[in-house]
Parts: C-alpha cells; sequence; structure tokens
C-alpha cells in the first residue's frame, strides 16, 4: 500500500477511543474525524489524540467523500442503522463487536456490502492477538491433532450493560475465538446455553453455553460479570496435543501440552472394549511478539480494501457468532434445552 485511506471514528465513549488511538497512529490510515453526539466528550478524545476534527452528525461524516472509511463503536442496537447508512454512502464499515443485536440484520448488512462491493468487517479483537494468529497456524499445521474440546472462560467483576446479557457482552470474544482458530470457522449444529440473575438485574449475568463439534468434539463457554477473580483463558485439546492461552499471563501467554489420553481397541468386534494410556511428553511456551491488536486489526481492515478481498474477520465471520448468540437466546428461553443454529449464508 503506497497511500493512506481516510477513517472517521463513530462513537467516543467506551471503545472508541481504542480504535482512535490505533488508527491515529497507524501508517496505513488518516484519521479524518471523531464523531459523537456528545460533542464535548467527543473533543475531549479529539485534544488527546492532538486535535483531530470533531462531528456530532453522522451525514457530515456520510457526505465528506473524502472519507473512505468508518469505524463504529456504538451500542449494539445501532451498529445496524449507522453500517447501512455508511454502505449507501459508499464507506467500508468495521464494527466493534457484536456485529449487529441480531443475527437477520447482521444478514442485511452482509448483503449490502456485497452487493455494493464494500468491505464490512466484525472488529473480533482477540483475533488479531499474537497469540490467537499462533493459535490459529498451530491448528492448520495439525500440532494439536484433531480439536476434541475447547473450554473457554471469561469470568470478572465486570460492568453490568444497560442493553444486552453476559452472552451478548462477553461471549462474542470467546465465539469469534473459536471461530478463528477452528478450520471453516465455528461450525456447529446447536447451542445449549443456561444463565442466571441472582442480582435480580433484569438480564442473565452469569452464563454458560455448550455447543457440539466435528468428530463428537464440545465446546463450552463459561462468561460471568459477578466473579471477584478476573480469568481469561481458553484451554483447545487435541488428539496430539492439548494447548492452554492464559491471556493475563504476559510472561506465558501459551501453553502447548503433549500429554493426553489414548485409547487403544483391544478387538476389531468388540468397540466398547479399550486400553487407556496416558501420554505424559514435555511443555513448552511458544515464542510470541508483543503487539496491540487493535493495531493489527486496522492493518488487516486497511489490507482488504487496497486488495479487494474478505477480512480474516468479514461480515460472515461477525454471522457466524451472531447465529451461535441466538441459538443460545433461543435455548435460554427454552430453559437451556438444545436450540438449533441457523446456517450462516456463504
Amino acid at each position: 500500500m503506497t497511500s493512506t485511506l481516510s477513517i472517521a471514528v463513530i462513537g467516543a465513549g467506551y471503545w472508541g477511543p481504542n480504535l482512535a488511538r490505533n488508527f491515529r497512529s497507524s501508517e496505513h490510515w488518516d484519521l479524518a474525524a471523531i464523531c459523537d453526539l456528545d460533542r464535548a466528550r467527543a473533543e475531549k478524545l479529539a485534544t488527546s489524540l492532538g486535535g483531530i476534527p470533531v462531528v456530532t452528525d453522522l451525514a457530515d461524516v456520510l457526505a465528506d467523500s473524502s472519507i473512505d472509511a468508518v469505524a463504529i463503536a456504538t451500542p449494539a442496537r445501532t451498529h445496524h442503522p449507522i453500517a447501512m447508512a455508511a454502505l449507501r454512502a459508499g464507506k467500508h464499515v468495521v464494527v466493534e463487536k457484536p456485529l449487529a443485536d441480531s443475527r437477520e440484520l447482521g444478514e442485511a448488512m452482509v448483503r449490502e456490502a456485497d452487493e455494493r462491493g464494500l468491505v464490512l468487517m466484525a472488529d473480533h479483537t482477540y483475533c488479531y492477538t499474537p497469540a490467537a494468529l499462533r493459535i490459529r497456524e498451530l491448528v492448520e499445521a495439525g500440532e494439536l491433532g484433531d480439536i476434541l474440546f475447547i473450554d473457554s472462560v471469561r469470568i470478572n467483576l465486570g460492568l453490568i450493560q444497560p442493553d444486552v446479557d453476559v452472552f451478548w457482552d462477553l461471549a462474542p470474544h470467546d465465539l469469534s475465538i473459536m471461530d478463528f482458530v477452528l478450520p471453516g470457522g465455528l461450525q456447529t449444529a446447536s447451542v445449549a446455553a443456561q444463565g442466571a440473575d441472582p442480582l435480580g438485574a433484569g438480564k442473565a449475568c452469569i452464563g454458560y453455553l455448550s455447543m457440539p463439534l466435528a468428530n463428537g468434539g464440545v465446546a463450552h463457554v463459561h462468561v460471568n460479570w459477578l466473579s471477584p477473580t478476573k480469568i481469561r483463558q481458553v484451554v483447545i485439546g487435541g488428539s496430539r496435543r492439548t494447548l492452554v492461552w492464559d491471556d493475563l499471563n504476559p510472561q506465558q501467554r501459551l501453553s502447548v501440552y503433549d500429554r493426553g489420553v489414548d485409547l487403544a481397541q483391544q478387538s476389531a468386534t468388540d468397540r466398547t472394549a479399550a486400553t487407556v494410556s496416558y501420554r505424559l511428553g514435555d511443555t513448552w511456551s511458544p515464542a510470541l511478539p508483543e503487539r496491540e491488536a487493535l493495531s493489527a486489526m486496522a492493518a488487516e481492515f486497511a489490507a482488504s480494501i487496497t486488495e479487494g478481498r474478505p477480512a480474516r474477520t468479514d461480515g460472515r465471520a461477525g454471522l457466524r457468532v451472531l447465529s451461535a448468540l441466538e441459538a443460545a437466546r433461543g435455548s435460554l428461553a427454552q430453559n437451556g434445552a438444545p436450540f438449533a443454529v441457523t446456517a450462516s449464508p456463504n
């Protein structure tokens, strides 16, 4: 890429400042504007970045032909209308998680981008961490073997969101990681969800998701706003090796264990008879570069535009995550019974 692209960040609240800072420092982007209904909040952010133009009317951003793209960091319920308006104005779009607040609206966004030949990208931030990129490489290379299970835990004493439950707030991170590292993305037939609201907040504050994977494997996600301790951990168990990602351990974020269980069939006719043996091998930790994930995300957004290709976490990746979240919503309504996942369009 020989020239920079121009972008406006929509929303100067919780996540907008992180996006603005990374687009401001990116060699691929010129941060053209901060747009927020709260001018004082937008001006504070703009000043901290060296004096970025501030806009309070989205229409002004969309009417500016010099702006190539927008980054949306607003409440989930507003993602669809803002993204659709931006796409219709000819802007490429990156949207913070989740892509939309329903699968149907997410599909409309993907269709609109396809029809206009524009890039629609989901800001699945964790997918751009050095750890997630390394895990994807290890899985693709067959270092873990067949994936038997994924166990993901994301708990902390967190902010109870006013518009979404703990599933829609935290689980998109875990689901997007699974979608990113699994060959072919997150392909599951159903989701079983159990949630609890012990505070009487009117929404689930603690949640558990279970999903079947290929080859008889299973994925499990635990999310919690009420835990006094903070844990961000993903365990991926394979037929050859098991990997542990501890995101809060900067000295050893990834550990690969050459340990597991082997079953030796005793009889070709009696498949229920097997000898169990335990494999106890070495443990090693891959070296990882220290790099901010959002910086890599910004570079990928620019590359997908200039190269005319889908982003690694494109709108369809966002749809796969939305499909799992909507199935979780359906399962909660059926007291935790498995709820079928609607297949995403190709």
